[in-house]
């Protein structure tokens, strides 16, 4: 059995706002819970948006304000949570997309805040979220602005779908429950073959795939109570339903720099209404050709410039 986990740090986007601190306290949670450092991450533009409805009133220099956030970030973490946890703050001029990768590149995992636009501006998020975990090779935790914390945190959901994509999500997802000391839902979607296999041979065939991807992570865990749901469902309307009860949800996603179409994984992170952990699985040679021969589909590539 071979296993990709990584050590190291917990990296943490810091925005400066009010609902950002629960990002922070999310963050400080998994850290104080396994022991990790944790960084405080600033990203800001080299240049300052003037306001037309300020004229007179020269804005305040962006690298200022990064660092004024992680000031206040410190200060919020030192007062609820006392020194027992170790911090770096980091601010450094740049787009998120090229500073995060950066200041998380031996994390165990990047958290950051989901944004509050709707419809087609939260796609857009939710794939550069996707690229973020892609870049940095790292888990991403995209937590809602809203999130506090609660009881369901304990429970992990994972959804897998047969192929080697959901390998590392699979793991990750054990080791987080084996952590939070809770259960684990594992669900395997299969509308498209439920369409297709009138017989239903599909589910004979997805439960042999479940049991021989669970069987090394249940010898690994034996502590982790596992739930195992097969459902003809829509797989992000069937792990959206499962959001509502647990505290995180995993999904995998494919690493490295291309923008390849992760459909399913966005509109999960989009969708769900608590945190997820977009875990980046890493091809082989082989698959990697693959995927580079396949044709992308018009609408399933979404590529974000900031």
């Amino acid at each position: 059995m071979s296993t990709w986990a990584r050590t190291g740090p917990i990296a943490v986007e810091v925005d400066g706002t009010a609902e950002g601190l629960r990002i922070v306290d999310y963050a400080c949670m998994e850290a104080l819970r396994i022991g990790a450092e944790l960084i405080l991450a600033a990203p800001y533009h080299a240049h300052a948006a003037h306001s037309p409805m300020q004229p007179g009133q020269l804005p305040e220099p962006p690298a200022e304000l990064a660092d004024a956030s992680l000031r206040a970030a410190v200060a919020h973490i030192r007062h609820r949570y006392g020194y027992g946890l170790q911090l770096n703050a980091v601010s450094q001029e740049g787009s998120r997309q090229r500073v995060l990768p950066t200041i998380a590149r031996h994390a165990r995992m990047l958290i950051v805040g989901r944004t509050r636009a709707r419809g087609p501006q939260r796609l857009l998020a939710a794939q550069g979220n996707l690229f973020l975990a892609g870049r940095t090779g790292c888990p991403v935790v995209v937590v809602p602005l809203s999130w506090r914390p609660s009881a369901a945190d304990r429970k992990v959901a994972v959804g897998i779908d047969g192929t080697p994509l959901s390998a590392e999500a699979l793991e990750f997802a054990f080791r987080e429950a084996a952590d939070r000391e809770g259960d684990l839902i594992v669900l395997h979607a299969g509308e498209d073959k439920v369409r297709e296999d009138a017989g239903h041979s599909w589910i004979t065939r997805a439960d042999h795939a479940m049991s021989e991807a669970l069987a090394p992570w249940a010898s690994e865990f034996p502590e982790v109570r596992v739930t195992r749901f097969l459902t003809g469902r829509d797989a992000v309307a069937a792990l959206v339903h499962e959001s509502r009860e647990v505290g995180l949800i995993v999904v995998g996603a494919h690493a490295g720099p291309l923008a390849i179409a992760d459909p399913v994984a966005r509109r999960s992170v989009a969708a769900m209404t608590c945190p997820v952990a977009i875990v980046p699985h890493h091809p082989t040679v082989a698959e990697r050709e693959r995927l580079l021969a396949k044709p992308v589909l018009r609408g399933e590539l979404v590529v974000p410039t900031y």
